[in-house]
C-alpha cells in the first residue's frame, strides 16, 4: 500500500514499453498508465495493455489504464524546402493547402481555420515558439504578419487564442482509435481539445458505461463552461501545455487552482499534468522549481499528477517516478497541506451517502483511526469519502475487478477486490482482515462504511465503529 494519497501517472512510450520496465515502474510509484493514442499502433497498444493487466495480476493490485485520443490537432502542411525561415515583420499567405512550393506560404489544411479567421487574429505555432497576425482575410487568400523570428518546419501545431472552431472533439482516427481503446478494456478515454459540453456529450453516446471520460482541458473555451463539463465527465485533466499556449503564462496557475477546486467541490478526480519534471527527460534530477510545481499540485488537492515525456521517451523512467513519489510524500506530511481539508461544498447532495462519508471523515480525525474500509459495487461510495479527504487510508473492497481499476485513480484510495459481503459479522470479519492485510494492529481503530441490504447497488447507509481484535466491541 503506497504510503501517499496523490496518485501518480506515467505515459507509456518507447522507453517504457516493455513489460520489465513497466513493473519496475508500477514498484516506483506508478498508479496509473497513460496510452498516448497520437503516437503508437493498436497491435502495440494491444501489448502494452496485455503486460499491464499481467502485473496488475501478479502483484494482487489494481491499476488504471487511460487512451487519451489525440484529438483535432490542428498543424500546418508541407512547406516548400521541408521549412520556412520566418522573419520579423515580413508578410506571408496562409493557404488552404496540404502542401506548396511557393515560397512565402504557409499551407495550412483545415478549413474550419478559415472560416473564422479575421484581422487581428493571433495564430501561435510550434507550440507557442512562433506567432504571426492576421492582417487581411477573405475567402482563400489570408495575409499574416510574422511577430517572432524563427524557423517553421512542417506539420508543426497552431494555436488560436481566443477562437473556438466549428470542429468536434473526435475526429475520424480518434473514433478508430477510441475502439480498439475499448475493445482492450481501457478504465478510461482523454478527450483532447474539449471547447463545449456537448463535446462530452458526444463522445459519452460513443462510450457509453465502457470506460470512464477525463475531459482534458486545455482551450480557454472549455474554462468558460467548466462546470458543464465537470459534470459530465468522470475525472478532469489540467493540461498546461497547450492551455499555456492559448492563454498568457501568468493565467495558467490561477486557471489551475480554479479546476482542481471545482474538481473538489464536485467530487470528481482531477489530474495536472505536462512539464511537471520535464529536465528529466535527460537529467538524473529535477530543478528546484520542477520539485515545488510538483508539491503545489498535491498542495492544492490533484488527485494525479502525470508524467509525460519523462516516463515516454525520457532517459531515466523509474527515477523519475520515484522522485515524484519522494516530492508528494514529502508535501503531504505538512499539516497544513490544504489536499486533506474537507471543503464547504454548498453544491453537495444532502443524500444518507454524503452524510456518512462526511461523518467518517470527522471520525477519523477524531479517534485517529488507521483505515476507512468502504464497500462498494460502483465505486461511488469511495469516491464520496476521497473527496472529503479522511485523515487515514481507504480501502475500497469491491467484488467487480473493472470499478477496482477505475477506483486506482482515486486520491487516497487503496482499490482491493474481493468476494461480496453476505451479512453483518462478514462485514466486520473482511474488513478487520483487510486492515490487518495492510499493516493494522490489535487495538487500531477502523471505520467501516456499507450499504445494506448487503450487494445493493446505491445503498450506502451503515457506519460502523470497530477496533482490530476486540470482536463484538
Amino acid at each position: 500500500m503506497r504510503k501517499r494519497q496523490c496518485k501518480i501517472v506515467a505515459t507509456v512510450g518507447p522507453a517504457s514499453s516493455s513489460p520489465s520496465m513497466l513493473h519496475l515502474l508500477h514498484q516506483a510509484g506508478v498508479d496509473i498508465f497513460r496510452l498516448n493514442f497520437s503516437h503508437g499502433e493498436h497491435d502495440k497498444a494491444t501489448r502494452i495493455m496485455e503486460s499491464i493487466r499481467a502485473i496488475s495480476r501478479d502483484v494482487g493490485t489494481p491499476i488504471a489504464v487511460f487512451a487519451d485520443l489525440q484529438g483535432p490537432k490542428i498543424r500546418t502542411g508541407v512547406l516548400k524546402g521541408d521549412g520556412l525561415d520566418l522573419k520579423y515583420g515580413a508578410k506571408y499567405r496562409l493557404t488552404l493547402a496540404g502542401d506548396t512550393t511557393e515560397d512565402d506560404v504557409i499551407p495550412i489544411p483545415h478549413p474550419e481555420i478559415f472560416s473564422v479567421l479575421a484581422p487581428g487574429d493571433i495564430l501561435k505555432l510550434d507550440d507557442g515558439k512562433l506567432q504571426i497576425t492576421i492582417e487581411s482575410a477573405e475567402k482563400d487568400r489570408i495575409i499574416a504578419r510574422a511577430d517572432t523570428p524563427g524557423r517553421l518546419t512542417n506539420r508543426k501545431g497552431i494555436n488560436l487564442p481566443g477562437r473556438k472552431l466549428p470542429i468536434s472533439a473526435l475526429t475520424e482516427k480518434d473514433r478508430a482509435d477510441l475502439a480498439h481503446a475499448l475493445k482492450i478494456g481501457v478504465d478510461y478515454v482523454a478527450l483532447s481539445f474539449v471547447q463545449r459540453p456537448e463535446d462530452v456529450a458526444e463522445a459519452r453516446a460513443l462510450i457509453g458505461d465502457k470506460a470512464g471520460i477525463i475531459s482534458k482541458i486545455e482551450k480557454p473555451s472549455a474554462v468558460e463552461h467548466l462546470d458543464e463539463i465537470i459534470e459530465l465527465s468522470d475525472a478532469l485533466m489540467v493540461a498546461r501545455g497547450d492551455l499555456g499556449v492559448e492563454l498568457p503564462p501568468e493565467d495558467v496557475p490561477n486557471i489551475q487552482r480554479k479546476i482542481v477546486r471545482a474538481c473538489r467541490r464536485a467530487g470528481k478526480p482531477v489530474i495536472v499534468a505536462t512539464h511537471m519534471l520535464e529536465s528529466m527527460v535527460e537529467s538524473i534530477a529535477p530543478t528546484r522549481a520542477e520539485a515545488s510545481d510538483v508539491s503545489t499540485a498535491v498542495f492544492q488537492g490533484a488527485d494525479a499528477v502525470m508524467l509525460s515525456a519523462e516516463t515516454a521517451v525520457g532517459r531515466h523512467p523509474p527515477t523519475a517516478v520515484a522522485i515524484m513519489d519522494r516530492i508528494i510524500t514529502a508535501t503531504e506530511r505538512d499539516p497544513e497541506c490544504a489536499a486533506f481539508t474537507s471543503l464547504d461544498d454548498p453544491q453537495a447532495e444532502h443524500t444518507t451517502a454524503d452524510a456518512i462519508t462526511l461523518s467518517a471523515r470527522r471520525i477519523a480525525e477524531i479517534l485517529d483511526c488507521k483505515f476507512a474500509v468502504a464497500y462498494t459495487k460502483t465505486g461511488s461510495t469511495a469516491k464520496r469519502l476521497s473527496r472529503d479527504r479522511p485523515h487515514c487510508a481507504i480501502l475500497a473492497a469491491t467484488p467487480d475487478a473493472n470499478v477496482a481499476n477505475k477506483m486506482a485513480l482515486y486520491w487516497g484510495v487503496a482499490p482491493v477486490i474481493t468476494v461480496d459481503i453476505s451479512h453483518f459479522h462478514d462485514m466486520l470479519d473482511k474488513a478487520e482482515a483487510l486492515c490487518v492485510r495492510h499493516g493494522a494492529q490489535d487495538g487500531d481503530r477502523i471505520i467501516i462504511i456499507a450499504g445494506y441490504p448487503f450487494g445493493r447497488r446505491g445503498k450506502t447507509n451503515t457506519l460502523k465503529i470497530s477496533r482490530i481484535g476486540a470482536k463484538g466491541e
